[in-house]
């Protein structure tokens, strides 16, 4: 089976090219390089040629602020081009994986956990327009996997936990919001849960929307706290602070933890809790520094 993953570059990429290196299945690991999934000639090019049977898309505009001054870009990364990737998959009579984000949420003043069902209300651009990707996608008749998840870090690329490493081991004090709650996820054991969807055909009369991220939750404060102390960082004094001292022209979620009941339930998945990923994310890193 040929496997077409998106974005191959990036944090989820990245953890999607190791959990499938050992795979009897042939993946096509793309980024814009080798496909731009803007272009619905090429992509619809791709699929056909290769004959793809799935499409991981783990490509998106995810810069929340420079969004809003670049709607046009974020639109076509994550909505039309989300749109090519749909039809294409759907002429092939193939499954489209896709990512979203709990940003799909945020201007109701949620206090219990968002489910896949609940109105999508987002409070700025980058929640907009992937929003309109999910709405293409389920508008093109495909067959598809949605997965919405939250707080992503890796060892790859630019994330939270690598910047806070680093601010964290340089700064003698900083503040971080504690009015903004979430999970964080692990990219690796996202990349793992969509694997499994993947290898062993699970999405087979699946289609739908489901939430992942790891179990528990925290805010910003918290989740610095946390990735100081496991990097044996003692030298910051780290504050908690309202997001309002820190003026954006984007209002992130307050709460965006997801309910994830129905990831569970359908592909009978276990979800680790947050800090035990963290631990092992920041272990890898720290490993590699000293390898380096």
């Amino acid at each position: 089976m040929n496997i077409l993953v998106t974005g191959a570059n990036g944090q989820l990429g990245n953890e999607m090219r190791l959990v499938a290196k050992d795979s009897a299945n042939h993946y096509i690991f793309t980024d814009v390089a080798e496909l731009d999934i803007t272009d619905a000639e090429a992509v619809s090019a791709m699929v056909r040629e290769q004959n793809v049977r799935v499409i991981v898309n783990c490509a998106a505009y995810t810069n929340v602020d420079r969004a809003e001054d670049d709607r046009d870009f974020a639109e076509l990364l994550n909505a039309k081009a989300v749109e090519n990737l749909a039809l294409a998959i759907k002429a092939n009579n193939g499954v489209l994986v896709h990512v979203s984000t709990d940003y799909v949420f945020g201007k109701e003043p949620y206090n219990t956990p968002c489910r896949e069902d609940q109105q999508g209300t987002p409070t700025g651009v980058y929640g907009e327009t992937k929003l309109h990707g999910e709405q293409n996608i389920l508008n093109s008749g495909c067959n598809y996997i949605i997965i919405r998840t939250a707080w992503l870090y890796s060892e790859f690329g630019k994330n939270f936990v690598k910047t806070m490493l680093n601010l964290t081991s340089t700064k003698p004090q900083l503040k971080v919001v504690f009015d903004q709650v979430g999970t964080p996820t692990y990219a690796l054991d996202l990349a793992k849960v969509i694997y499994d969807i993947v290898e062993n055909k699970k999405y087979t009369g699946n289609s739908g929307i489901y939430h992942f991220s790891n179990e528990g939750v925290c805010s910003w404060f918290d989740f610095t706290k946390m990735i100081a102390e496991y990097a044996g960082i003692t030298t910051c004094d780290i504050q908690p602070c309202h997001s309002s001292e820190f003026p954006s022209r984007v209002v992130r979620p307050s709460y965006s933890v997801l309910d994830k009941s129905k990831i569970k339930a359908t592909f009978g998945i276990r979800v680790p809790y947050w800090t035990d990923s963290l631990k092992k994310c920041i272990s890898n890193l720290l490993i590699n520094n000293l390898n380096k």
